[in-house]
């Protein structure tokens, strides 16, 4: 990768591109409905600059073959791409951890539709927040490495999210999180055991961060809070198919732990528990 070309993708790139290369390589892969959702205002604009970054060796694009249909293009850090941030970093590339092999290692991966699955999630949350235009955002998106770094050692979630609502009354309210994406290929029991992790770093840092099942069928979550009863931190479920809310998994879908409805919005959740476990946007991403 020649200095010039570096030099001339950096001229190039607008600061979208820049927070595009940065989300890509937080969270190793996202397709073009995903950075649609989340970056532009239609899916003709997002796949020109796409194509453009691609061009210039800022992303590099695979497409999954899937038996049923095509699968979208799934797009990774590409190399140029890589140069740029890590001196946007103040730091080599090595010390980034990139390597073009490393990162197109999860076109292979048989995680791929499980990170794809969480991205989604967010990316969801993003164009709610894009559609509403009144302060609704999501704050924070942490990516699983990015959690194993800070938890790792007592608790694995899939990511970690705070999402902020303007109130009719009163200051927006805000809720932090733990994701855990259910593909429903692991026994309920294991799923429960996750449990015991959270629980231990709650008791860690004092605060009890709610954690979210996003599960793949309304049977498997029926199931589930059978298993889970009334669990020692904040849960809640909802289904993430079929796509029937049209707020996403920001709309009034997520049905607490231990309780049998009705179903919260997900900001409400904020609420959902007592005050000894209520987040108020406080959660250990905040300390």
């Amino acid at each position: 990768m020649s200095p010039e070309l570096i030099a001339d993708l950096a001229y190039r790139l607008t600061g979208r591109d820049r927070k595009i290369l940065e989300l890509v390589w937080e969270h190793r892969v996202l397709t073009t409905d995903q950075l649609t959702a989340i970056f532009f205002p239609s899916l003709v604009r997002a796949r020109q600059r796409l194509r453009q970054l691609r061009e210039l060796f800022a992303l590099v694009r695979f497409q999954p073959w899937t038996s049923v249909g095509t699968s979208p293009q799934h797009w990774i850090l590409g190399p140029a791409g890589a140069h740029v941030l890590a001196a946007q970093r103040g730091i080599s590339l090595r010390n980034l951890g990139y390597r073009q092999d490393n990162a197109m290692a999860i076109s292979l991966s048989p995680k791929l539709g499980h990170q794809v699955g969480v991205n989604d999630f967010f990316a969801h949350l993003h164009a709610y927040a894009g559609r509403r235009g009144d302060g609704t955002a999501l704050a924070e998106w942490w990516s699983e490495r990015r959690c194993a770094s800070l938890w790792g050692d007592l608790a694995h979630p899939d990511a970690f999210g705070r999402w902020t609502e303007p109130q009719e009354i009163g200051p927006s309210a805000t809720i932090d999180f733990f994701l855990e994406h259910d593909t429903g290929s692991e026994p309920l029991s294991r799923v429960a055991a996750k449990l015991t992790g959270y629980a231990a770093l709650a008791e860690s840092t004092g605060i009890a961060t709610p954690v979210l099942f996003w599960l793949p069928s309304a049977a498997r979550e029926a199931n589930l809070h059978e298993v889970l009863g009334t669990p020692d931190v904040p849960v809640a479920t909802a289904v993430h198919t079929p796509r029937a809310a049209v707020d996403g998994p920001a709309g009034p879908v997520w049905l607490p732990a231990g309780t049998t409805g009705p179903r919260c919005r997900l900001v409400a959740l904020a609420d959902a528990w007592g005050p000894h476990d209520r987040q108020h946007g406080t959660g250990p991403g905040a300390a």
